[in-house]
Protein backbone atom coordinates (compact mmCIF):
# COMPACT_ATOMS: atom_id res chain seq x y z
CA UNK A 1 0.00 0.00 0.00
CA UNK A 2 2.80 2.09 0.58
CA UNK A 3 4.62 2.02 -2.44
CA UNK A 4 1.20 2.15 -4.15
CA UNK A 5 0.73 5.83 -2.55
CA UNK A 6 4.40 6.90 -3.62
CA UNK A 7 3.53 6.05 -7.07
CA UNK A 8 0.83 7.85 -7.32
CA UNK A 9 2.17 10.75 -5.07
CA UNK A 10 4.67 11.17 -7.63
CA UNK A 11 2.54 10.87 -11.04
CA UNK A 12 0.32 13.95 -9.46
CA UNK A 13 3.50 15.29 -8.72
CA UNK A 14 4.39 15.45 -12.09
CA UNK A 15 1.65 16.63 -13.87
CA UNK A 16 0.53 19.19 -11.82
CA UNK A 17 3.94 21.37 -11.60
CA UNK A 18 5.68 22.65 -8.67
CA UNK A 19 2.88 25.27 -7.13
CA UNK A 20 2.52 25.47 -3.45
CA UNK A 21 -1.31 26.02 -3.40
CA UNK A 22 -1.63 22.58 -6.07
CA UNK A 23 0.75 20.42 -4.03
CA UNK A 24 -1.89 21.23 -0.77
CA UNK A 25 -4.82 20.38 -2.61
CA UNK A 26 -3.13 16.80 -4.16
CA UNK A 27 -1.76 16.21 -0.30
CA UNK A 28 -5.36 16.30 0.46
CA UNK A 29 -6.73 14.37 -1.91
CA UNK A 30 -4.24 11.45 -0.99
CA UNK A 31 -5.02 11.98 2.80
CA UNK A 32 -8.73 11.02 1.94
CA UNK A 33 -7.81 8.34 0.38
CA UNK A 34 -5.62 6.69 2.81
CA UNK A 35 -8.68 6.54 5.06
CA UNK A 36 -10.68 3.60 5.28
CA UNK A 37 -14.15 5.43 6.01
CA UNK A 38 -16.57 3.45 3.84
CA UNK A 39 -18.66 7.17 3.08
CA UNK A 40 -16.02 8.76 0.91
CA UNK A 41 -14.44 5.72 -1.66
CA UNK A 42 -16.86 6.51 -4.40
CA UNK A 43 -15.37 10.28 -4.18
CA UNK A 44 -11.61 9.81 -4.02
CA UNK A 45 -11.19 7.34 -6.12
CA UNK A 46 -13.41 9.73 -8.42
CA UNK A 47 -10.89 12.77 -8.16
CA UNK A 48 -7.85 10.39 -8.79
CA UNK A 49 -8.74 9.52 -11.87
CA UNK A 50 -10.49 12.31 -13.47
CA UNK A 51 -6.81 13.95 -12.68
CA UNK A 52 -4.97 10.64 -13.91
CA UNK A 53 -6.65 10.79 -17.32
CA UNK A 54 -7.22 14.18 -17.43
CA UNK A 55 -3.68 15.67 -17.83
CA UNK A 56 -2.94 13.10 -20.66
CA UNK A 57 -5.12 15.26 -23.10
CA UNK A 58 -3.40 18.46 -21.64
CA UNK A 59 0.00 17.37 -23.13
CA UNK A 60 -1.35 16.14 -26.22
CA UNK A 61 -3.22 19.50 -27.13
CA UNK A 62 -0.39 21.08 -26.41
CA UNK A 63 0.18 23.95 -29.68
CA UNK A 64 2.48 22.94 -32.31
CA UNK A 65 5.45 25.27 -33.70
CA UNK A 66 4.30 26.53 -37.09
CA UNK A 67 7.96 25.90 -38.74
CA UNK A 68 7.45 22.00 -38.12
CA UNK A 69 3.87 22.30 -40.07
CA UNK A 70 5.46 24.13 -42.95
CA UNK A 71 8.03 21.45 -42.88
CA UNK A 72 5.77 18.60 -43.43
CA UNK A 73 3.74 20.23 -46.00
CA UNK A 74 6.68 20.63 -48.10
CA UNK A 75 7.93 17.63 -47.99
CA UNK A 76 4.51 16.09 -48.95
CA UNK A 77 5.32 18.96 -51.81
CA UNK A 78 8.34 17.76 -53.23
CA UNK A 79 7.46 13.71 -52.79
CA UNK A 80 4.84 14.65 -55.86
CA UNK A 81 7.42 15.56 -57.89
CA UNK A 82 10.60 13.79 -57.17
CA UNK A 83 10.17 11.28 -59.99
CA UNK A 84 9.85 13.93 -62.46
CA UNK A 85 12.71 15.71 -61.22
CA UNK A 86 14.81 12.44 -60.89
CA UNK A 87 13.94 11.93 -64.75
CA UNK A 88 15.47 16.06 -65.40
CA UNK A 89 18.58 15.89 -63.19
CA UNK A 90 20.21 12.60 -65.06
CA UNK A 91 19.02 13.69 -68.24
CA UNK A 92 19.81 17.38 -68.26
CA UNK A 93 21.97 16.99 -71.52
CA UNK A 94 20.68 13.88 -73.41
CA UNK A 95 17.83 12.20 -73.56
CA UNK A 96 18.49 8.75 -74.47
CA UNK A 97 17.53 4.77 -73.70
CA UNK A 98 20.97 4.90 -71.85
CA UNK A 99 20.21 7.58 -69.20
CA UNK A 100 16.18 6.15 -68.89
CA UNK A 101 17.68 3.14 -68.04
CA UNK A 102 20.18 4.88 -65.65
CA UNK A 103 17.10 6.69 -63.95
CA UNK A 104 15.52 3.11 -63.78
CA UNK A 105 18.59 1.82 -62.00
CA UNK A 106 18.64 4.24 -59.85
CA UNK A 107 15.10 3.92 -58.35
CA UNK A 108 15.33 0.22 -58.27
CA UNK A 109 18.47 0.81 -55.60
CA UNK A 110 17.45 3.46 -53.63
CA UNK A 111 15.04 1.40 -51.70
CA UNK A 112 15.01 -2.39 -51.35
CA UNK A 113 11.21 -2.56 -50.34
CA UNK A 114 10.36 -0.15 -54.10
CA UNK A 115 8.59 2.60 -51.74
CA UNK A 116 6.77 4.71 -54.44
CA UNK A 117 7.33 2.42 -57.28
CA UNK A 118 3.34 3.04 -58.55
CA UNK A 119 4.13 6.75 -59.18
CA UNK A 120 7.41 6.27 -60.40
CA UNK A 121 6.22 3.74 -63.22
CA UNK A 122 3.49 6.75 -63.86
CA UNK A 123 6.24 8.96 -64.47
CA UNK A 124 8.17 7.08 -66.73
CA UNK A 125 5.73 6.09 -68.79
CA UNK A 126 5.01 9.53 -69.15
CA UNK A 127 8.45 10.21 -69.99
CA UNK A 128 9.08 7.68 -72.36
CA UNK A 129 8.35 9.80 -76.13
CA UNK A 130 10.65 11.88 -74.85
CA UNK A 131 13.54 9.64 -74.75
CA UNK A 132 12.73 7.68 -77.83
CA UNK A 133 12.27 4.61 -76.17
CA UNK A 134 8.31 4.85 -76.25
CA UNK A 135 8.53 1.23 -78.89
CA UNK A 136 11.56 -0.74 -77.21
CA UNK A 137 10.28 -3.72 -75.80
CA UNK A 138 12.98 -3.86 -72.98
CA UNK A 139 12.42 -1.13 -71.59
CA UNK A 140 9.10 -2.00 -70.68
CA UNK A 141 10.12 -4.82 -69.58
CA UNK A 142 12.79 -3.01 -67.18
CA UNK A 143 9.93 -1.34 -65.83
CA UNK A 144 7.84 -4.13 -64.90
CA UNK A 145 10.68 -5.21 -62.93
CA UNK A 146 10.21 -2.56 -60.88
CA UNK A 147 7.68 -4.27 -58.98
CA UNK A 148 7.96 -6.17 -56.17
CA UNK A 149 7.67 -10.05 -56.52
CA UNK A 150 5.59 -12.36 -55.00
CA UNK A 151 4.10 -9.64 -52.78
CA UNK A 152 0.79 -9.03 -54.88
CA UNK A 153 -0.11 -12.51 -55.89
CA UNK A 154 -3.33 -13.42 -54.27
CA UNK A 155 -3.18 -16.12 -51.59
CA UNK A 156 -6.72 -17.51 -51.61
CA UNK A 157 -9.87 -17.15 -54.04
CA UNK A 158 -11.47 -14.00 -52.10
CA UNK A 159 -8.29 -12.60 -52.21
CA UNK A 160 -8.55 -13.19 -56.36
CA UNK A 161 -12.27 -12.39 -55.84
CA UNK A 162 -11.95 -8.78 -54.82
CA UNK A 163 -9.62 -7.65 -56.94
CA UNK A 164 -6.28 -7.74 -54.47
CA UNK A 165 -3.83 -4.44 -54.56
CA UNK A 166 -6.41 -2.90 -57.61
CA UNK A 167 -3.97 -0.06 -57.87
CA UNK A 168 -0.74 -1.96 -58.66
CA UNK A 169 -2.99 -4.23 -61.07
CA UNK A 170 -4.15 -1.04 -62.60
CA UNK A 171 -0.49 0.48 -63.02
CA UNK A 172 0.31 -2.80 -65.03
CA UNK A 173 -2.63 -2.60 -67.38
CA UNK A 174 -1.66 0.93 -67.74
CA UNK A 175 1.67 0.29 -68.68
CA UNK A 176 0.54 -2.84 -71.08
CA UNK A 177 -1.83 -0.55 -72.70
CA UNK A 178 0.67 2.03 -73.71
CA UNK A 179 2.64 -1.21 -75.28
CA UNK A 180 -0.51 -1.62 -77.43
CA UNK A 181 -0.68 1.65 -78.30
CA UNK A 182 2.73 1.63 -80.06
CA UNK A 183 2.68 -1.56 -81.67
CA UNK A 184 4.72 -3.13 -79.09
CA UNK A 185 4.10 -6.98 -79.08
CA UNK A 186 4.95 -8.19 -75.95
CA UNK A 187 7.53 -11.53 -75.53
CA UNK A 188 7.59 -14.59 -72.95
CA UNK A 189 10.09 -12.39 -70.25
CA UNK A 190 6.55 -10.23 -70.08
CA UNK A 191 4.82 -13.32 -69.32
CA UNK A 192 7.39 -14.24 -66.69
CA UNK A 193 7.49 -11.42 -65.10
CA UNK A 194 3.47 -10.78 -64.64
CA UNK A 195 3.14 -14.29 -63.10
CA UNK A 196 6.06 -13.17 -60.52
CA UNK A 197 4.63 -10.10 -59.90
CA UNK A 198 0.32 -10.88 -59.44
CA UNK A 199 0.03 -14.75 -60.51
CA UNK A 200 -1.49 -16.19 -63.30
CA UNK A 201 -5.07 -15.28 -62.37
CA UNK A 202 -4.81 -11.23 -62.54
CA UNK A 203 -6.25 -7.90 -64.76
CA UNK A 204 -2.65 -7.88 -66.25
CA UNK A 205 -2.46 -11.29 -67.29
CA UNK A 206 -5.93 -10.94 -69.09
CA UNK A 207 -4.45 -8.07 -70.84
CA UNK A 208 -1.09 -10.08 -71.92
CA UNK A 209 -3.26 -12.88 -72.92
CA UNK A 210 -5.66 -10.47 -75.18
CA UNK A 211 -2.83 -8.61 -76.65
CA UNK A 212 -0.93 -11.75 -77.60
CA UNK A 213 -4.29 -13.16 -79.38
CA UNK A 214 -4.92 -10.12 -82.20
CA UNK A 215 -1.97 -8.71 -82.32
CA UNK A 216 -0.10 -11.35 -84.16
CA UNK A 217 -3.80 -11.67 -86.48
CA UNK A 218 -3.11 -7.99 -87.50
CA UNK A 219 0.41 -7.81 -87.63
CA UNK A 220 0.53 -8.49 -91.27
CA UNK A 221 -3.19 -7.64 -92.48
CA UNK A 222 -2.19 -3.97 -94.54
CA UNK A 223 -0.98 -5.09 -98.01
CA UNK A 224 0.54 -1.67 -97.80
CA UNK A 225 2.29 -1.40 -94.76
CA UNK A 226 4.20 1.84 -94.05
CA UNK A 227 8.00 1.31 -92.40
CA UNK A 228 8.25 2.64 -89.08
CA UNK A 229 11.73 4.42 -90.09
CA UNK A 230 10.51 6.60 -92.67
CA UNK A 231 13.40 7.87 -95.51
CA UNK A 232 14.91 11.21 -93.87
CA UNK A 233 16.07 12.41 -97.73
CA UNK A 234 13.29 14.38 -98.44
CA UNK A 235 13.27 12.94 -102.14
CA UNK A 236 13.24 9.56 -101.54
CA UNK A 237 10.36 10.73 -98.92
CA UNK A 238 8.57 12.18 -101.86
CA UNK A 239 9.31 8.96 -103.83
CA UNK A 240 8.07 6.75 -101.66
CA UNK A 241 4.89 8.98 -101.02
CA UNK A 242 3.96 9.57 -104.09
CA UNK A 243 4.35 5.50 -105.40
CA UNK A 244 1.68 5.14 -102.63
CA UNK A 245 -0.43 6.99 -103.86
CA UNK A 246 -0.90 5.68 -107.68
CA UNK A 247 -2.29 3.02 -108.68
CA UNK A 248 -0.56 1.96 -111.68
CA UNK A 249 2.54 -0.10 -111.27
CA UNK A 250 3.96 1.37 -114.34
CA UNK A 251 3.95 4.72 -113.01
CA UNK A 252 7.22 6.53 -113.51
CA UNK A 253 8.79 8.97 -110.60
CA UNK A 254 10.61 11.99 -112.18
CA UNK A 255 12.80 14.05 -110.18
CA UNK A 256 12.74 17.77 -111.97
CA UNK A 257 14.81 19.50 -109.31
CA UNK A 258 16.75 18.12 -106.36
CA UNK A 259 17.14 20.15 -103.59
CA UNK A 260 20.06 22.93 -103.66
CA UNK A 261 21.43 26.16 -102.32
CA UNK A 262 22.24 29.12 -104.99
CA UNK A 263 23.98 32.55 -104.33
CA UNK A 264 22.15 35.00 -106.41
CA UNK A 265 24.28 38.17 -108.14
CA UNK A 266 22.98 40.78 -104.99
CA UNK A 267 25.03 38.15 -102.81
CA UNK A 268 21.38 36.71 -101.20
CA UNK A 269 21.03 32.88 -99.95
CA UNK A 270 18.58 31.35 -102.02
CA UNK A 271 17.63 28.05 -100.98
CA UNK A 272 15.71 25.90 -104.03
CA UNK A 273 13.12 23.53 -103.25
CA UNK A 274 13.04 19.72 -104.35
CA UNK A 275 9.96 19.03 -107.14
CA UNK A 276 9.11 15.04 -107.65
CA UNK A 277 6.34 13.97 -110.00
CA UNK A 278 4.51 11.10 -110.81
CA UNK A 279 3.02 9.84 -114.16
CA UNK A 280 1.71 6.55 -115.80
CA UNK A 281 1.09 5.84 -119.52
CA UNK A 282 -1.99 5.45 -119.07
CA UNK A 283 -2.29 9.75 -117.77
CA UNK A 284 0.15 10.97 -120.53
CA UNK A 285 -2.48 8.84 -123.19
CA UNK A 286 -5.07 10.58 -121.94
CA UNK A 287 -3.51 13.73 -121.72
CA UNK A 288 -2.74 13.72 -125.41
CA UNK A 289 -6.59 12.97 -126.35
CA UNK A 290 -7.47 16.41 -124.09
CA UNK A 291 -9.30 19.15 -125.92
CA UNK A 292 -6.63 22.05 -125.98
CA UNK A 293 -9.27 24.13 -125.84
CA UNK A 294 -10.37 23.44 -122.50
CA UNK A 295 -7.86 24.28 -119.83
CA UNK A 296 -6.32 22.09 -117.09
CA UNK A 297 -6.22 22.77 -112.99
CA UNK A 298 -2.98 22.35 -111.05
CA UNK A 299 -4.84 22.25 -107.27
CA UNK A 300 -3.32 21.87 -103.75
CA UNK A 301 -1.82 21.42 -101.38
CA UNK A 302 -3.84 17.88 -100.04
CA UNK A 303 -2.46 17.04 -96.85
CA UNK A 304 -1.22 13.08 -96.59
CA UNK A 305 -0.39 11.82 -93.26
CA UNK A 306 2.39 8.97 -92.81
CA UNK A 307 2.62 8.01 -89.37
CA UNK A 308 3.27 11.70 -88.00
CA UNK A 309 4.63 13.05 -90.64
CA UNK A 310 2.17 15.27 -92.58
CA UNK A 311 2.64 15.66 -96.36
CA UNK A 312 1.50 17.78 -99.22
CA UNK A 313 1.11 17.13 -102.96
CA UNK A 314 -0.43 18.58 -105.66
CA UNK A 315 -2.46 17.24 -109.02
CA UNK A 316 -2.57 18.70 -112.52
CA UNK A 317 -6.82 17.81 -113.60
CA UNK A 318 -9.26 18.29 -115.82
CA UNK A 319 -12.96 19.46 -115.82
CA UNK A 320 -14.77 15.94 -116.18
CA UNK A 321 -16.05 15.58 -119.73
CA UNK A 322 -18.88 17.20 -121.36
CA UNK A 323 -21.73 13.85 -121.93
CA UNK A 324 -21.84 15.18 -125.75
CA UNK A 325 -17.94 15.36 -126.14
CA UNK A 326 -17.99 11.83 -124.60
CA UNK A 327 -16.79 9.20 -127.42
CA UNK A 328 -17.53 5.33 -126.86
CA UNK A 329 -13.95 3.02 -126.88
CA UNK A 330 -14.90 -0.06 -129.01
CA UNK A 331 -14.82 -2.85 -126.56
CA UNK A 332 -11.50 -5.04 -127.74
CA UNK A 333 -12.41 -9.02 -127.03
CA UNK A 334 -8.76 -9.50 -126.80
CA UNK A 335 -7.19 -7.09 -124.04
CA UNK A 336 -8.09 -9.51 -121.13
CA UNK A 337 -8.61 -13.08 -121.85
CA UNK A 338 -8.54 -14.13 -118.26
CA UNK A 339 -11.16 -11.68 -116.93
CA UNK A 340 -14.13 -10.67 -119.62
CA UNK A 341 -15.02 -7.32 -119.56
CA UNK A 342 -18.14 -7.61 -121.13
CA UNK A 343 -20.99 -10.05 -120.95
CA UNK A 344 -24.15 -10.54 -122.95
CA UNK A 345 -26.55 -12.77 -121.33
CA UNK A 346 -30.01 -13.14 -122.65
CA UNK A 347 -31.68 -14.44 -119.09
CA UNK A 348 -35.23 -14.90 -118.53
CA UNK A 349 -36.87 -12.21 -116.10
CA UNK A 350 -39.46 -12.78 -113.67
CA UNK A 351 -42.42 -9.86 -113.60
CA UNK A 352 -41.33 -9.78 -109.94
CA UNK A 353 -38.03 -8.74 -110.70
CA UNK A 354 -37.12 -4.81 -110.25
CA UNK A 355 -34.80 -3.92 -113.47
CA UNK A 356 -35.21 -0.07 -112.51
CA UNK A 357 -31.91 0.81 -109.94
CA UNK A 358 -29.98 3.99 -110.17
CA UNK A 359 -26.79 4.25 -109.19
CA UNK A 360 -24.59 7.67 -108.10
CA UNK A 361 -21.75 8.17 -110.59
CA UNK A 362 -20.28 11.27 -109.85
CA UNK A 363 -17.63 12.22 -112.17
CA UNK A 364 -14.50 14.52 -110.87
CA UNK A 365 -12.74 14.31 -114.00
CA UNK A 366 -9.03 12.88 -114.80
CA UNK A 367 -6.34 13.71 -112.95
CA UNK A 368 -3.00 13.56 -115.46
CA UNK A 369 -0.28 13.89 -113.18
CA UNK A 370 1.16 14.15 -109.62
CA UNK A 371 3.81 16.01 -107.33
CA UNK A 372 5.43 16.70 -104.67
CA UNK A 373 7.53 20.14 -103.53
CA UNK A 374 8.33 22.27 -100.33
CA UNK A 375 7.60 25.11 -101.50
CA UNK A 376 4.20 24.90 -103.07
CA UNK A 377 3.88 28.43 -104.50
CA UNK A 378 2.88 29.31 -108.33
CA UNK A 379 7.00 29.60 -109.56
CA UNK A 380 7.56 26.43 -108.62
CA UNK A 381 4.87 24.59 -109.80
CA UNK A 382 5.75 26.38 -112.95
CA UNK A 383 9.15 24.02 -113.14
CA UNK A 384 7.09 21.51 -112.68
CA UNK A 385 4.61 22.29 -115.53
CA UNK A 386 7.60 23.13 -117.70
CA UNK A 387 9.12 19.60 -117.09
CA UNK A 388 6.51 17.74 -117.87
CA UNK A 389 6.20 19.59 -121.54
CA UNK A 390 9.09 17.10 -122.64
CA UNK A 391 6.87 14.27 -122.00
CA UNK A 392 3.56 15.77 -122.52
CA UNK A 393 4.10 18.35 -125.75
CA UNK A 394 0.21 19.14 -125.70
CA UNK A 395 1.04 21.15 -122.32
CA UNK A 396 2.35 23.84 -124.78
CA UNK A 397 -1.10 24.80 -126.38
CA UNK A 398 -3.43 23.83 -123.66
CA UNK A 399 -4.24 26.92 -120.62
CA UNK A 400 -2.97 26.44 -117.69
CA UNK A 401 -4.88 28.06 -114.24
CA UNK A 402 -3.61 27.47 -110.48
CA UNK A 403 -6.02 26.75 -107.79
CA UNK A 404 -3.78 27.22 -105.11
CA UNK A 405 -4.56 27.32 -101.07
CA UNK A 406 -2.56 28.63 -98.10
CA UNK A 407 0.80 26.26 -98.25
CA UNK A 408 2.76 25.08 -94.81
CA UNK A 409 5.02 27.39 -95.54
CA UNK A 410 2.92 30.38 -96.34
CA UNK A 411 0.77 29.29 -92.84
CA UNK A 412 4.10 29.40 -91.03
CA UNK A 413 5.23 32.18 -92.13
CA UNK A 414 2.07 34.25 -91.04
CA UNK A 415 2.20 32.62 -87.61
CA UNK A 416 5.84 34.03 -87.15
CA UNK A 417 4.95 37.35 -88.52
CA UNK A 418 0.89 38.60 -87.19
CA UNK A 419 0.98 41.99 -88.99
CA UNK A 420 2.66 40.97 -92.20
CA UNK A 421 0.09 38.86 -94.53
CA UNK A 422 1.62 35.89 -96.37
CA UNK A 423 1.78 35.88 -99.82
CA UNK A 424 -1.44 33.98 -101.87
CA UNK A 425 -1.25 33.45 -105.36
CA UNK A 426 -4.95 34.52 -107.02
CA UNK A 427 -7.67 31.61 -106.84
CA UNK A 428 -7.46 31.12 -110.55
CA UNK A 429 -4.32 32.39 -112.63
CA UNK A 430 -3.81 31.59 -116.15
CA UNK A 431 -0.99 30.54 -117.09
CA UNK A 432 -0.11 30.92 -120.94
CA UNK A 433 1.36 28.42 -123.40
CA UNK A 434 5.08 28.68 -123.31
CA UNK A 435 7.86 26.68 -124.87
CA UNK A 436 9.58 23.73 -124.11
CA UNK A 437 12.28 24.69 -121.59
CA UNK A 438 15.46 22.85 -120.81
CA UNK A 439 15.26 20.96 -117.35
CA UNK A 440 16.91 17.73 -115.67
CA UNK A 441 14.79 14.63 -115.97
CA UNK A 442 15.30 11.27 -114.17
CA UNK A 443 13.05 8.65 -114.74
CA UNK A 444 12.81 5.87 -112.82
CA UNK A 445 10.63 3.20 -113.96
CA UNK A 446 8.31 1.74 -110.92
CA UNK A 447 8.37 -2.10 -112.41
CA UNK A 448 11.53 -2.29 -111.44
CA UNK A 449 10.45 -1.48 -108.06
CA UNK A 450 8.63 -4.63 -107.58
CA UNK A 451 4.84 -5.17 -105.57
CA UNK A 452 3.49 -1.56 -103.99
CA UNK A 453 5.64 -0.97 -100.75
Amino acid sequence: MKCARCLLQLQCLRLVGQSAGSAAQYGAVLQSASSRQHSTPHYTQHQVLRLFHGSPACAKSRPVPADFINEHDEKRNKSLVTHDDLFEQVAKEVKTKATFNKVVDVFTKRDVRRRGHVEFIYAALKKMPEFGVARDLAVYNKLLDVFPKEVFVPRNFIQRMFNHYPRQQECAVQLLEQMENYGVIPNIETKVLLVQIFGEKCHPMRKYQRIMYWFPKFKHINPFPVPKQLPVDPVDLARFTLTRIANDLDSEVTVYQLPCTDITESGEQMTLPHIVGIQSPSQMEQLANHNPSRPVFVEGPFPLWLRKTCLYYYILRADPTPPDEKAEEPYDPERCFDYPLQLQLDLDRDFGDDESFSVEDLDEGPVFAMCMTSQGDQATLNQWISGLQQSNPILGQVPTLFRLDAGPKELQGAAETESSHHRRPDPEIQREPEEECEVIVEEEPRRSQGMKQ
